[in-house]
């Protein structure tokens, strides 16, 4: 009878480590992969040789989000439209973006920095290699383990656990092993049809420039850049500002450079916030920026041919 993994009374994590510490090479199946859950048995993956034949090949399914699924199924003139080199280069770009965004959730901690560094060092010598699988949406979860052993070369483990940290140990799910011989053959069939597919695209480059460009890169990025990327974000009101909001001709040539910029910048604010405050020491013309944002604000609202309720109005505060 086979064993059950549910990550509750049994956990899948201890045994696929155990079975990966006397296997040559693997072969992974998964909907999800998560980029940090790859410390979990990155250890076990280093004593790997390296290359096809002695690595672990990743396949990593093209899921879609259940409202994505819906939207698809219910769609006018909804068929199967095949895939092309567009579609691979968009669904490239679109899996990298959320690799991506993996990397921003949540706090960094030195485990998962140390974890990203080794996943992008065994993807560069060839331990890993992970491969993204097009042709269909693609939901399977499969880990086969291959070991020197005559009578059972192969061990399989069939379920639901993703490649993530709560799919390996903490989450509720449901895995069996698979130690039949027959059956770990026809699994490996299954894995190799789909890693030889045509539409199945390696995306082991695409990871190390991830890793290698985020926050876990091993070159510390220079405070200067950082300066600058918050100097960025910092002033992005104001540049929307400037490029959005024009001064009246009959008005422009009444304000200095900066009270045109302050005009601009508040024109922003009021439309996004309802009100800005404009302060400054006197003498420097609050009352001339503040008319001349009344006139952007009223030729605006005639503009879009807007009513404006009492509970609406903007508001300008001068100190």
């Amino acid at each position: 009878m086979p064993r059950i993994f549910d990550n509750i009374e049994q956990s899948l994590l201890p045994t696929l480590r155990d079975t990966l510490q006397i296997s040559k090479r693997a072969d992974f199946c998964v909907g999800y992969f998560n980029l940090r859950g790859w410390r979990k048995i990155d250890d076990q993956i280093e004593q790997f040789a390296g290359r096809f034949g002695a690595c672990c090949r990743l396949l990593v399914g093209m899921q879609q989000l259940p409202k994505d699924v819906v939207y698809s199924a219910l769609a006018l003139g909804n068929e199967n439209r095949g895939i092309d080199n567009s579609t691979v280069i968009r669904y490239k770009k679109q899996i990298a973006q959320e690799f991506c965004e993996q990397l921003i959730w949540g706090a960094p901690t030195n485990k998962d920095e140390a974890g990203l560094r080794r996943l992008s060092q065994q993807i560069k010598t060839q331990k890993v290699i992970i491969k993204l699988f097009l042709r269909h949406p693609l939901h399977a979860k499969v880990y086969l383990v291959h070991r020197s052993d005559i009578n059972n070369p192969t061990i399989g483990f069939l379920g639901s656990s993703n490649l993530t940290l709560s799919g390996l140990e903490h989450q509720g799910e449901l895995n069996v092993d698979v130690l039949d011989h027959d059956a770990c053959q026809k699994l490996q069939k299954w894995f190799d049809d789909r890693w030889d597919d045509r539409w199945c695209i390696d995306i082991s480059q695409e990871l190390v420039d991830i890793i290698d460009n985020s926050w876990a890169r091993e070159k510390p990025i220079p405070p200067y850049y950082i300066y600058l990327k918050i100097a960025y974000h910092l002033s992005q009101e104001a540049r929307a500002g400037l490029s959005e909001y024009h001064i009246p001709r009959d008005v422009k040539s009444q304000l200095f450079d900066f009270q045109k910029a302050a005009v601009q910048i508040a024109a922003r604010h009021v439309n996004r916030r309802g009100g800005v405050l404009v302060g400054d020491v006197v003498g420097l013309g609050k009352t001339l920026i503040a008319t001349t944002l009344a006139k952007i604000l009223e030729e605006d609202f005639f503009l879009a041919g807007l009513k404006r309720k009492t509970k609406d109005k903007k508001g300008i505060i001068l100190l």
